[in-house]
C-alpha cells in the first residue's frame, strides 16, 4: 500500500464530526507551497488561504486590493503542497457582494482553477443569496462573522465587533442563517468570549475563532504571525510559538559576513 493511500484526508464533514465529538479544530493560513508542505505535516486539519495574503505576501495595508486571480494562483500554490488538510480559499472583496451570478462565478473559478476544497466569504443577512448560490452548485461554503476585515472602510477599525446588544444578536441571528443555508463552518473574528461561546452553542456547525475566546470549536491563527515572521503586530489573541524573524534575519547577516569574509563556500563546498 502505498504512503499516499494510508492518509485519512479532512473533509468537512470531518470537522463536522470533529465538532460533535467536542474535538477542537486547527486552522492556520498559508499562501505558497513551501509553507503548505510544512503547516500540513504539522498535523494542522484545515489550511486557509486567507485573502491576508494582500497584508502579508503583497504589503497592502487592507485585504481590498487582492484580485480573485491572485487568490487563484495562491490556492493552487497551496493545493500542490497538502495531502491532508482540509484547502478553504477566501473570495476576495468585490467577486461576490455585488450578486449572486458574480459569486456562483468567483466560487467555481476558485474550485476549478485554484483546486480549492472549500470557500470562504464575509457576511450574513447581506449577501444571503450569494450563499444559497454557491451551495446550490455544490460548492462547500465557511461563513465569517465578526470583524470581517473586507468591511474595514465601513467600521473604520480593527477593533473588537458585536459589543453592542443590537450588533450581538444580529451575529447570532446570521450564525443561525448561515447554518440553515447549509455552511459547513463559520470563523467567528474578534468578538468577545462571551458571544461567541453563544454563537458555538447555538447552533451545530463548527465555529472557528480568531481573537473569540476558548468557547469556539476551533482557532485560527496568520502562519506568519504564529512563528514571529511579522514584526509590530501584537494583538491580544496572537500567541508566537517562534521569533522567525530574528531567526532569519541573524541567518542573513551571518551569511553576508561569511561571504564577505570569503568563509563561504570552503573546500569542502566546492567542486
Amino acid at each position: 500500500m502505498s504512503v499516499h493511500s494510508e492518509i485519512k484526508k479532512i473533509t468537512t464533514e470531518t470537522l463536522r464530526k470533529m465538532k460533535f465529538d467536542k474535538e477542537k479544530i486547527t486552522m492556520l493560513t498559508a499562501y505558497d507551497f513551501t509553507t503548505a508542505k510544512m503547516v500540513d505535516a504539522g498535523g494542522v486539519d484545515s489550511i486557509l488561504i486567507g485573502d491576508s495574503a494582500a497584508n502579508v505576501m503583497a504589503g497592502f495595508e487592507t485585504t481590498l486590493p487582492i484580485t480573485l486571480d491572485q487568490m487563484i494562483y495562491h490556492t493552487q500554490c497551496v493545493v500542490r503542497g497538502v495531502e491532508r488538510a482540509l484547502v478553504v480559499a477566501d473570495l476576495p472583496f468585490g467577486t461576490y457582494q455585488s450578486n449572486p451570478e458574480k459569486a456562483l462565478e468567483s466560487a467555481v473559478r476558485m474550485m476549478k482553477e485554484g483546486g480549492a476544497h472549500a470557500v470562504k466569504i464575509e457576511g450574513g443577512k447581506e449577501i444571503e443569496e450569494s450563499i444559497r448560490r454557491i451551495i446550490n452548485a455544490g460548492i462547500p461554503v465557511c461563513g465569517h462573522l465578526g470583524l470581517t476585515p473586507q468591511s474595514i472602510y465601513q467600521f473604520g477599525t480593527y477593533k473588537v465587533r458585536a459589543k453592542e446588544d443590537a450588533e450581538a444578536e444580529k451575529l447570532i441571528a446570521d450564525c443561525k442563517l448561515l447554518e440553515e443555508l447549509g455552511c459547513f463552518a463559520i470563523v467567528l473574528e474578534k468578538i468577545p468570549a462571551a458571544l461567541a461561546k453563544r454563537a458555538s452553542e447555538s447552533i451545530s456547525i463548527p465555529t472557528i475563532g480568531i481573537g473569540a475566546g476558548p468557547d469556539c470549536d476551533g482557532q485560527v491563527l496568520v502562519y506568519q504571525d504564529m512563528v514571529g515572521m511579522n514584526q509590530g503586530f501584537s494583538p491580544k489573541f496572537l500567541r508566537r510559538y517562534l521569533d522567525l524573524y530574528s531567526e532569519i534575519t541573524g541567518a542573513v547577516s551571518q551569511y553576508v559576513k561569511d561571504v564577505k569574509s570569503a568563509d563561504f563556500p570552503n573546500e569542502k563546498e566546492s567542486y
